[in-house]
């Protein structure tokens, strides 16, 4: 027994060093992350990144291709129906207030790295 709980905790010494799970670095990729474009880039910094940067909201990480490929074969246009009209916890307008539909394609291209 006594052995057992020598390699058990061991173990778990072991996992406090673990490398970095590619989630991690998805979701620091996506904070990071901005549009070349300035004006783009604050207005993903005031709305976007605060949801497309974080795992705990559950939105797709800005850039991971794992999450937005299946959402851009729905179609561009879906994608920014969704965005303006809101989708599951996607609000509406995505809480871009000063957001046009051109910024918007420009922003969902970028989040789903799709940038011409």
């Amino acid at each position: 027994m006594r052995t057992f709980v020598i390699v058990f905790a061991l173990g778990a010494l072991a996992a406090c060093n673990a490398p970095a799970q590619p989630q991690d670095n998805a979701a620091a990729r996506a904070a990071a992350a901005a549009p070349a474009d300035p004006r783009l880039a604050e207005l993903y910094r005031g709305a976007c990144r605060n949801c497309h940067g974080s795992v705990e909201t559950g939105a797709p990480l800005a850039l991971d291709h794992r999450e937005w490929d299946e959402r851009w074969r729905k179609s561009e246009a879906t994608l920014l129906e969704h965005t303006i009209g809101g989708f599951n916890g996607m609000p509406a307008g995505g809480q871009c207030f000063s957001c046009t539909a051109d910024d918007y394609r420009a922003l969902i291209r970028f989040m789903a790295g799709r940038e011409d």
